[in-house]
């Protein structure tokens, strides 16, 4: 078998996280990917992966030979895609990590269209909030919510992504309605993220300004902060797409609104090895044209 033949297995079990899943995805036999795979390693003189009962890692050389594997094959694919004509119809399979509210917000109904019009391309999603590593977990594209990390991926602008400040009426009504940041002291909040103390941003007097609050209630997920807020818990601080519909109901109602700091940037970023790949660009694009940057 040629090399990138077996990058390609090496890279679907990496992806897989093991021999039987990679086998299925490939349409081989479990035994046919291990020896392919030991083979491999035979052939280079090293160990890729580490192996248990239980799971696979790879080795430091393992995940740099996976990471080099990506790139050639993603060339190799556009290669052949040149030469068998394919380069003006986008095709083949993207793997996207998105953020999980925005994702339910959006992209269930966004994600039907584009497979409409590109029917020779299909896309895999996983929703989590958390920074994937691309190259290491084999994404094509991730969607992330402000300010980019320094990195040596391609970042493309999508949207903005306005915030807004909120609480239910009951809410305000029993412990008034905070006129300055300062007064957050005085309140009850219902921060997003971990940890004893968070900081919200605001911009006083054409400066920033940062105030440090807490809460008895934190929590990484958008929708439970919303459904504390409306239940009278505090203030939030979240985006309009999780919190839109509660105040057009008059469930929340905004506070603060001559602080809020300006809205963060949605971007869609890929590894630099995926920049001709035509499926991506083509779901970057299309999304920039639906979300109206």
């Amino acid at each position: 078998m040629n090399p990138f033949e077996d990058m390609r297995i090496f890279s679907q079990v990496m992806e897989s996280g093991s021999f039987t899943a990679a086998a299925d995805q490939l349409g081989l036999s479990k035994q046919f990917v291990s020896r392919r795979l030991m083979a491999l390693e035979e052939r280079l003189g090293v160990r890729l992966l580490n192996r248990s009962t239980r799971r696979l890692d790879p080795t430091p050389l393992g995940q740099s030979y996976y990471e080099s594997a990506l790139r050639l094959l993603s060339e190799v694919e556009q290669v052949e895609q040149g030469i068998t004509g394919q380069t003006s119809e986008p095709r083949g399979t993207v793997r996207v990590s998105a953020p999980l509210s925005f994702a339910v917000a959006h992209l269930g109904c966004l994600l039907p269209e584009f497979l409409q019009r590109y029917p020779q391309v299909s896309v895999e999603v996983d929703l989590s909030d958390r920074s994937v590593d691309l190259l290491g977990e084999g994404y094509d594209l991730a969607l992330r919510i402000g300010v980019l990390e320094d990195s040596t991926l391609i970042a493309r602008r999508l949207a903005a992504i306005e915030r807004v400040y909120c609480a239910s009426p009951d809410y305000l009504a029993r412990k008034g309605t905070p006129s300055r940041p300062d007064e957050l002291a005085n309140h009850d909040c219902l921060p997003y993220g971990h940890g004893r103390q968070v900081q919200w941003r605001f911009v006083e007097q054409g400066k920033a300004r940062v105030v440090t609050v807490c809460g008895r209630m934190r929590a990484n997920n958008g929708e439970l902060l919303r459904d504390a807020a409306i239940k009278g818990m505090g203030i939030t601080y979240l985006p309009t797409f999780i919190v839109g519909d509660a105040l057009a109901a008059g469930h929340l109602v905004p506070v603060l609104e001559s602080f809020a700091p300006e809205p963060l940037q949605l971007s869609a970023v890929y590894p630099q090895h995926r920049q001709s790949a035509r499926p991506v660009q083509a779901l970057i694009e299309f999304m920039r044209e639906r979300l109206s940057v």
